[in-house]
């Protein structure tokens, strides 16, 4: 029997119909793609994370429970007893532990505003369930609330995916939709604050007020992205369905003690994302003085913007051939075309950036 026939045999259609999440290759560019910190450790903690660093025990398995880490993270929220959480490898992991805790039932569906995080729809196709997208409005990428709450009454999903701001729009679900859309929903409601610090702050204590909320935050966007870790809160019940299918360890000892010190230092990197926030206005003014350039405002670490008709994919490619690396966002989505999306950096790279794109459509 060939590698394919088995393959047809015993894979399920649905995973060999999947299409990978793609991760470009950055090597000698400019990397303004992924949404990170563009500013390394901060020089006065990089001793004393060193020391945190070289005083675990890398010989014995890590805390199953991440207690000192969640304890920590807890803290920096002042986190309700109310409010139990989850650790997960990235939020992927908590994404896809979603995702399975609902693939069993048949006919479940995952729901979700589109564009947004490709990986709520990736997970939820993994799992062999349906995904249904909801087009956001056209003009402004703002939520069709009225669309959200026809699709949640026809479809009934077991899962919705809010993500607030949103990835790649940059722009967020008001409260009175994100209300509207608890009270419909007869599953799980997944906010999604990724970006949250770069915006008006976390609904995170809102979770109590709803028995089918949950909030997800992770610590990629503040500066440690390496590190891969996520956080799920919500009402106990829920948490402790998802503890279930969580794989023991799945945090390493290296990611427990380096996300609990920089949850003790949190000010330090807050300083770096306060000048994340004050070079994205910079950004965003210069991308509007950039003519055929069209953008949106931005309440996260990037910002989207639209070429002209037709030129998106060749912009990409001058910018990467002139050293810097961003995201082609034309082809994700029909209310994406044109569409390009730019990770704020330092202002270096912002203003090589700059010059680039100028180039590219001269």
């Amino acid at each position: 029997m060939s590698i394919d026939s088995r393959i047809a045999r015993f894979v399920s259609p649905w995973v060999r119909d999947l299409t990978p999440y793609h991760v470009a290759d950055a090597t000698g560019l400019i990397k303004l793609d992924a949404m990170e910190n563009p500013f390394p450790l901060p020089a006065t903690l990089r001793e004393q994370w060193n020391d945190a660093i070289a005083r675990t025990e890398l010989n014995r398995y890590p805390d199953p429970h991440s207690t000192a880490l969640k304890a920590a993270w807890r803290a920096s929220l002042a986190l309700p007893d109310s409010l139990a959480m989850i650790l997960g490898n990235g939020s992927d992991e908590l994404i896809h532990l979603l995702c399975l805790a609902v693939a069993g039932m048949p006919g479940a569906k995952v729901l979700s505003p589109e564009p947004s995080f490709a990986v709520y729809r990736i997970a939820a196709q993994s799992l062999g369930l349906d995904f249904v997208g909801v087009p956001l409005n056209a003009n402004d990428f703002s939520l069709d609330l009225a669309a959200m709450l026809e699709a949640i009454e026809r479809t009934q999903p077991a899962l919705v995916f809010l993500a607030s701001p949103n990835n790649p729009t940059a722009n967020r679900i008001d409260a009175e939709g994100l209300e509207a859309i608890c009270a419909a929903a007869p599953g799980l409601v997944v906010l999604d604050e990724a970006y949250y610090r770069f915006a008006q702050g976390t609904r995170v204590k809102e979770a109590v007020d709803h028995d089918n909320l949950v909030v997800m935050h992770t610590l990629s966007k503040i500066g440690l992205a390496g590190l891969r870790l996520g956080a799920l809160f919500g009402p106990q019940p829920w948490i402790d369905l998802l503890e279930r299918l969580r794989m023991p360890y799945n945090i390493n000892t290296l990611t427990q003690v380096g996300a609990q010190f920089a949850l003790e230092h949190l000010a330090d990197f807050e300083r770096q994302i306060s000048l994340i926030v004050e070079a994205r206005a910079d950004l965003h003014a210069a991308l509007s003085d950039v003519n055929g350039i069209r953008t949106w405002p931005s309440a996260t670490n990037f910002i989207l913007f639209r070429a002209p008709a037709g030129r998106a994919t060749a912009v990409f490619e001058s910018l990467r051939a002139q050293g810097v690396l961003i995201k082609n966002v034309s082809g994700a989505h029909a209310l994406l075309a044109d569409c390009l999306r730019v990770t704020v950096g330092t202002a270096r790279e912002n203003a090589v950036f700059i010059a680039a794109l100028t180039k590219a459509l001269a």
